[in-house]
């Protein structure tokens, strides 16, 4: 009995396991709670200066809507509670569901007490938060392995969106052998997915029949789903170095966050950077056993920012109060225009005039949505023509870096659907998706086509609707949709022959009429050959070579300003400043108008030998862009008589001036009154004269015709135009001529 009297007293601690371990699911558990608490005081009573519950009523707000979804500030979740912001931050999948049980709970207690039935907890929508980082972006290429299930926040342009579809975040499933059944399977969010069980768990030695391997299959009546979309998001253009391909990563999102952002927009993204099996192309299945440890990294979103400010991109580029300053400073300068005029591309010398339309371009006009729902463009398309070696790629060059947002690209590796947008077949979900091209992707900015004369005319006649509409439409694989293209297009083509021949006239040019009516200013840019001008730019050239590392220096010292300073003078003047045409200056514009179009200009014109050059509807608006553009550099809020005066004054020297001389003959208001009628009686006595399916020598119509009086370059042009719309034909021999209809 002794054994019994005092047994002693054993005990073991909750805390410790059998192993003599600390027990970590229950401090988890413990911490889980502690933070959902935390959570939810915070979504009660967070207040600004004590004016409001934001985050209180904004809930409440979006329940009675039937939006069961909060967009939470990490910054007042950290000014409110630091502890349970990192632990957020930290390990956001175990502590993103403690904030959205915490938002549930919250949203239970706000619609119960307004509602005189009781609503159970169980029967309350389950409550999405969004979550704004407010960090500084990090670029794609910077993601590492140590970010894997930590929240990260990333910027760059999304290319592609496939369709909304539904995902089971809990199934039930059951034997198709013995019909056992498990119920209510949470399955985790993201794109890991869900692996069946192998085995059936019912008790084998009972039944009958054995139940075979891979035995469950989902009932598809008593699952909960969810909509969810991938995205393909790309680096912003200029994040991606030189030489490099940018680089790629995939999104996902769920519920509340689908169908917000389409291909072309500029986006910020929070989210939780996971990481997802790959799967082979050969089998679909899995991977090779080498392979088995290699996981692709995807981001799963909690918040979404686009960027709808426009071109200007402020938000991204952060002015500073002294940096606003500095830029104001500059707009209140008398000579701003020159200044800005000297700091694009100082290393070239001359083309001051093309430089000055360069300007305006960067600048760009003001967008107008009309009370009809249609739009005027406010960017302004600019083409230089000419010979090489005109330093043409290297203004392009220039321009893709100074501009906010710009792409580079080369008329001869460029399709309409790389320029455009193109439909592709998703390699795992083989559904259709879209992925913009160039001019999508530079929404906002500029497009820099070189080599524009080297693109097939299928390819060219392609971006006709983005240059004046703005929009790229497409009908494929049964995707109808139209995605936004609003930028600028500075383009650089060579002449047909190489150089500039200009006993050859129209013919140096091998573009329609209709691209070529969509740009606002043409430059024809010849290299001519002067002993003086040469002398002047060969030292210019040879100077720029002896002091290439002096040159930011010597740049400062002639007054010019610096590419970064430029680049945000150029987003800070698109984003905050859209001016209008003044009284004074649309009078002076619409006199002006007159006067181009008047026959006793036209008369007094032709008497010097030129051609009277009619403005068009287009120009004008042209001109008008042109004139807001120069009123934006000078961060004005209407455009003045002075720029509608240089607007002109461009107008003149560039589109005016090339139609002028008779090379953009042919073109939209580019011909005058008797070449016209000329041009038609020729054409009509050829298709008299020349019967279908013959074969004629060009030479010999020519002398025909000019027998009759007409002139040669006009017998010319109308050759070109009819063989332009396939009414003649060259056959066996260049110089025949052969009828086709």
């Amino acid at each position: 009995m002794s054994n019994f009297d005092n047994p002693g007293l054993f005990y073991q601690d909750r805390h410790f396991a059998q192993d003599g371990y600390q027990d970590e699911g229950r401090e988890m558990l413990a911490e889980y709670k502690q933070t959902a608490e935390q959570f939810k005081k915070f979504i009660r009573e967070y207040t600004v200066g004590g004016f409001g519950f934001i985050y209180r009523e904004q809930l409440k707000r979006n329940c009675n809507l039937g939006e069961y979804f909060l967009e939470v500030n990490f910054g007042d979740l950290k000014l409110y509670d630091e502890q349970a912001a990192m632990k957020l931050k930290n390990a956001p999948l175990r502590f993103t569901s403690a904030l959205e049980a915490a938002a549930k709970e919250v949203a239970y207690m706000l619609t119960s007490s307004e509602k005189k039935e009781d609503i159970k907890e169980d029967n309350m929508q389950d409550i999405q938060v969004h979550v704004n980082y407010n960090d500084m972006p990090i670029p794609i290429r910077k993601l590492k392995s140590t970010d894997v299930s930590k929240l990260v926040k990333i910027s760059g342009i999304i290319v592609a969106a496939s369709q909304v579809r539904s995902r089971a975040i809990m199934a039930s499933l059951q034997c198709r052998t013995c019909r056992h059944t498990i119920k209510d399977i949470k399955i985790k969010p993201g794109l890991e997915g869900f692996q069946l069980p192998r085995t059936c768990g019912a008790n084998q030695a009972n039944q009958l029949q054995r139940c075979p391997m891979d035995p469950y299959h989902i009932i598809p009546d008593k699952c909960k789903c969810v909509d969810f979309q991938t995205f393909k998001l790309q680096e912003n253009p200029e994040d991606v170095p030189h030489g490099e391909m940018p680089r790629h990563m995939q999104l996902y999102a769920d519920r509340y966050l689908t169908d917000r952002i389409v291909p072309g927009n500029r986006v910020t993204i929070t989210g939780i950077l996971s990481i997802k099996r790959m799967f082979s192309k050969q089998s679909g299945k899995g991977v090779d056993k080498s392979m088995s440890g290699i996981r692709t990294p995807y981001i799963r979103v909690l918040g979404i920012h686009v960027e709808t400010s426009g071109p200007g991109r402020a938000d991204q580029l952060h002015f500073t109060p002294e940096e606003e300053r500095q830029f104001r400073d500059l707009a209140k300068r008398s000579d701003v225009y020159e200044i800005i005029t000297k700091s694009i591309a100082p290393s070239i010398y001359g083309s001051i005039d093309i430089k000055k339309s360069i300007a305006c371009l960067l600048f760009g006009g003001s967008r107008k949505r009309l009370p009809d729902g249609l739009t005027r463009r406010g960017d302004i398309n600019v083409l230089l023509l000419g010979d090489p070696g005109t330093a043409k790629s290297q203004l392009l060059k220039f321009v893709e870096k100074v501009s906010p947002i710009a792409v580079y690209t080369s008329g001869k590796g460029s399709s309409a659907a790389g320029l455009t947008a193109s439909v592709i077949r998703d390699p795992q979900s083989r559904s259709f998706i879209m992925e913009g091209g160039a001019m999508v992707l530079a929404d906002g900015g500029v497009v820099c086509i070189d080599e524009f004369d080297k693109m097939r005319e299928d390819d060219r006649v392609a971006i006709h609707e983005a240059m004046e509409q703005q929009t790229i439409s497409i009908a494929k694989a049964g995707i109808t949709t139209t995605l936004n293209s609003r930028c600028s297009v500075l383009a650089a083509a060579n002449s047909v022959f190489g150089r500039w021949d200009d006993t050859k006239g129209d013919e140096n040019i091998d573009f329609m009429p209709t691209i070529l009516s969509r740009f606002d200013m043409i430059f024809i840019v010849k290299d001519t050959h002067d002993i003086l001008r040469d002398t002047t730019l060969a030292k210019h050239v040879i100077a720029v070579h002896m002091n290439a590392d002096q040159t930011a220096q010597q740049s400062a010292d002639n007054g010019e300003l610096s590419l970064e300073f430029l680049k945000k003078f150029i987003a800070f003047a698109r984003s905050t400043c859209a001016p209008r045409m003044s009284v004074e200056s649309s009078e002076k514009l619409i006199n002006n108008y007159v006067k181009l179009r008047n026959p006793v200009v036209e008369a007094a014109v032709k008497k010097k030998h030129m051609s009277a050059i009619p403005i068009t509807i287009r120009q004008l608006e042209a001109v008008i862009r042109m004139s807001e553009a120069l009123a934006k550099m000078e961060l004005q809020p209407f455009a003045g008589a002075k720029h509608v005066e240089e607007a002109l004054r461009l107008f003149k020297v560039s589109t005016m001036e090339a139609a002028a001389s008779g090379n953009l003959a042919g073109i939209e208001g580019f011909t005058s009154h008797e070449d016209q009628e000329s041009f038609n009686r020729i054409e009509s006595q050829l298709k008299k004269r020349f019967a279908i399916g013959t074969f004629v020598s060009e030479q010999l119509i020519l002398q025909e015709f000019v027998k009759q009086g007409y002139q040669e370059p006009i017998i010319k042009k109308v050759i070109n135009y009819c063989i332009q719309r396939g009414v003649l034909q060259y056959r066996m021999q260049r110089k025949m001529l052969h009828r086709v209809k």
